[in-house]
């Protein structure tokens, strides 16, 4: 758990609420010895590029929280470099919630899960809404040309801090590809999914 993200999180309220259930001391513990973390490691970006599609939440001007799910081809949210990703945002249901939210609290929080490992990493950003027309460069890195959808704006999210999550309440769940390769590899797993 990097401290960054300790110093977001854990806010007074929160450390009240460790105290009364007895997980303050260890997490003090951890505040205290762990370095200032904003930077993805290869394991952290790695994780980022095998998926295809992640949990994005932002908060109004009026405070209320949104959360979406943003979804496209493998590796569609891309690491810029080690303290910045970003991704092209396609169009879906133009209610824009997520979007404008971005441009007015520029934070945001992402999750992103691995069902198949019972992984998940969380991200904290402040972000930045790039016009694609005016960042050509940054468009090319982050299009995919075989994936068919209007993008409408580039999203840069600035890392603040991150961290790892337990797999304690994860159920497990497969892509498509996923259990066909499981198939492949343990053929007796057919059979007993016909059962």
């Amino acid at each position: 758990m990097s401290q960054n993200f300790m110093q977001l999180a854990f806010t007074d309220s929160v450390k009240e609420e460790q105290e009364k259930y007895g997980s303050r001391v260890s997490y003090q513990r951890m505040e205290d010895r762990n370095p200032n973390q904003t930077k993805l490691s290869i394991r952290e970006t790695h994780f980022i590029e095998q998926r295809d599609g992640f949990y994005l939440s932002t908060v109004g001007e009026n405070g209320w929280p949104y959360v979406q799910f943003r979804g496209g081809p493998r590796g569609f949210l891309k690491s810029v470099d080690a303290n910045t990703l970003a991704y092209a945002d396609f169009r879906g249901n133009m209610q824009y919630i997520s979007s404008g939210n971005m441009k007015t609290t520029k934070k945001a929080a992402l999750i992103l899960l691995d069902y198949a490992s019972r992984t998940r990493i969380k991200i904290w950003a402040e972000t930045e809404i790039l016009d694609p027309e005016e960042h050509p460069e940054m468009l090319e890195k982050l299009t995919n040309d075989n994936y068919q959808a209007k993008i409408e704006r580039i999203v840069v999210f600035r890392i603040k801090g991150f961290d790892w999550n337990c797999p304690q309440h994860i159920t497990p769940k497969f892509t498509f590809e996923e259990m066909k390769e499981l198939v492949k590899q343990n053929p007796e797993l057919l059979e007993e999914l016909k059962g």
